[in-house]
C-alpha cells in the first residue's frame, strides 16, 4: 500500500476500493486477432464503428480482413463527429437500432469509442439521451444491466476510453461537455496496436499525450478513497478516488511520458516513443477508470465547445473545436499550482517523473514546481500557452464557470473544495502562462 499516511481512514468514509479492468491485448500487429476475439465472444453480426480517416488507412483493411476470415458479418458506420455531440450520438444510436447487431467493434480515437459505447447502451436500454447522463445535467439513472460485447481498438494514444466505462459528449443546449459513467460500458476487450499511431500528425500526438498526462496527474492527486463516503461495493462508482491500484498505473504512465512524450510528438518514425506513449495511455486509462479525474477535466468541458474560430492543426474539422487533450491541459498548470499544498510529496514526485529537477524544492513550492514542468512540456510540444491563445477572453470566464460547476462527478473528486469563486480564479490564471 503506497503512501499509507495519504490513505489514513476518515470517520464514516470508505475503507475499501474496487478494481475493474477490460481484458487487454497490447502489441504491434495484434489487430490481426480481431476476428478471433469476435469469435471468442460469440459474435456473428457486429456494428463496426470508425471514422472516414481511419477507414482509409491500410491497417483498417487488416481489421476487416480478420473479421471476414473469421466469418463475422459486419456493417461499417463512419459518420463519427470529432468530439461527439448529442446530435451525433443520436444518429449513431439510430444506426444501431436499424442494424440490430449482436455486438460492437470500435476502431478509432476516443470519439469513436465513446460513440460506440453510447450506441451499445441505448440499443440495449432505449431511453431519452439524458436518462443515464450524470446529474445534475442529466437524470443520472443507473444503467440497468449488462450491454452487448464491445471490442475497442484505439488508434490514438490518449483517451484511454478502451479501458473505461465513460462516454463524453458535447451537450449543445448546455454549451459544454457532459458524460455517462457506468462500469457496464467498459469494453469487453481492448486490442491496442501501437503501430496505428504512426499515421498521427504531431499536434494530435501532443493533444492526446497531454490527455494521458492529465489522466495520470489528476488520478494521482485526487481525493483519496478513504475520504469519500462509504458506499456498498456493488454501488461503488468508478470515480472512487485515488487508491493504491490507480497509483501504480499513474506513476508508470508519468515516468513514460517524461521520457517519451516529446520524442513521440517530434517524429512519426520514432516507433519506440510512440509505442511507449501508447502504453502510458493504457496504464493511465486503467488507473483513472478506477479512480476518476478532477478539476482540469471538469474545467475542460466548457472550454472545448465555445471557440467557433479555432481550427487546430492536424484535425479534420469543419467547425471550431479545442481538442479534448488540449482543453484539459490548458487549465492544468493553474490547477496544480493551487492543489500543491494538499499532497506536496505527490506533486513533487509527479514533477520529478515528468523530468523536473526537484532538488532543493520544499513542500511549499510543490504546486508551482509541477505547474512549471507542465508548462515546459507544453512549450516543447507547441501547445497554446493558455486559454487566450485559443480565443477566450476574461469576458468568457462566467460562461466557462457555469459549464464547469455542473460537472459534479469530477469536482467531487478534487482534493480541494470547489465553488464558483475558485473556478473563476483558476480560469483567470489559465488565460495566459
Amino acid at each position: 500500500m503506497s503512501c499509507c499516511h495519504f490513505y489514513a481512514p476518515a470517520e464514516g468514509a470508505d475503507t475499501a476500493f474496487s478494481v475493474d479492468v477490460s481484458a487487454i491485448t497490447f502489441g504491434r500487429g495484434c489487430m490481426s486477432e480481431l476476428g478471433v476475439e469476435a469469435q471468442r465472444l460469440s459474435l456473428k453480426r457486429v456494428a463496426l464503428f470508425t471514422d472516414p480517416r481511419v477507414r482509409d488507412l491500410p491497417s483498417f483493411a487488416v481489421a476487416t480482413a480478420s473479421l471476414t476470415a473469421a466469418g463475422i458479418a459486419f456493417e461499417v458506420y463512419d459518420d463519427i463527429c470529432v468530439e461527439p455531440t448529442d446530435t451525433s450520438l443520436a444518429q449513431a444510436i439510430g444506426f444501431a437500432n436499424e442494424y440490430q447487431p449482436d455486438g460492437f467493434i470500435s476502431i478509432g480515437g476516443g470519439s469513436v469509442i465513446d460513440t460506440t459505447k453510447a450506441a451499445n447502451l441505448y440499443l440495449r436500454y432505449p431511453a431519452s439521451l439524458h436518462t443515464y447522463v450524470n446529474a445534475p445535467v442529466g437524470e443520472g439513472q443507473p444503467v440497468p444491466g449488462a450491454v452487448a460485447a464491445h471490442i475497442a481498438c484505439p488508434t490514438t494514444s490518449g483517451t484511454g476510453s478502451e479501458c473505461t466505462g465513460i462516454v463524453i459528449f458535447d451537450d449543445t443546449q448546455l454549451g459544454a461537455k457532459t458524460g455517462i459513467s457506468a462500469k457496464q460500458l467498459r469494453p469487453s476487450k481492448a486490442l491496442i496496436d501501437p503501430q496505428w499511431t504512426r499515421h498521427l500528425p504531431r499536434n494530435v500526438v501532443a493533444c492526446s499525450g497531454f490527455d494521458v498526462l492529465s489522466h495520470a496527474l489528476e488520478s494521482y492527486t485526487a481525493r483519496p478513497y478513504t475520504q469519500r463516503p462509504a458506499i456498498p461495493g456493488a454501488q461503488r462508482p468508478p470515480s472512487q478516488g485515488a487508491n493504491p491500484w490507480s497509483d501504480m498505473g499513474c506513476g508508470q504512465a508519468l515516468r513514460l511520458l517524461g521520457a517519451y512524450l516529446c520524442r513521440a510528438v517530434d517524429s512519426s518514425e520514432d516507433d519506440e516513443a510512440r509505442s511507449q506513449v501508447m502504453w502510458a495511455a493504457t496504464l493511465a486509462g486503467i488507473a483513472f477508470g478506477n479512480c476518476g479525474v478532477h478539476l482540469p477535466h471538469g474545467m475542460s468541458y466548457s472550454v472545448s465547445v465555445g471557440v467557433p474560430d479555432f481550427r487546430p492543426e492536424g484535425y479534420h474539422v469543419d467547425h471550431g473545436v479545442v481538442p479534448h487533450g488540449m482543453s484539459v491541459i490548458l487549465s492544468a498548470p493553474a490547477v496544480f499550482a493551487r492543489t500543491g499544498s494538499t499532497s506536496p510529496e505527490r506533486h513533487l514526485e509527479a514533477a520529478r517523473w515528468l523530468g523536473a529537477d526537484i532538488r532543493g524544492a520544499g513542500h511549499e513550492h510543490a504546486g508551482e514546481v509541477l505547474s512549471e514542468q507542465i508548462r515546459h512540456l507544453m512549450r516543447a510540444t507547441q501547445i497554446p500557452a493558455g486559454l487566450s491563445e485559443v480565443g477566450y477572453q476574461a469576458a468568457d470566464i462566467d460562461r466557462l464557470t457555469q459549464g464547469a460547476i455542473v460537472q459534479k462527478r469530477l469536482l467531487d473528486n478534487a482534493p480541494i473544495a470547489v465553488d464558483e469563486a475558485l473556478l473563476k480564479q483558476l480560469y483567470h490564471s489559465a488565460m495566459h502562462y
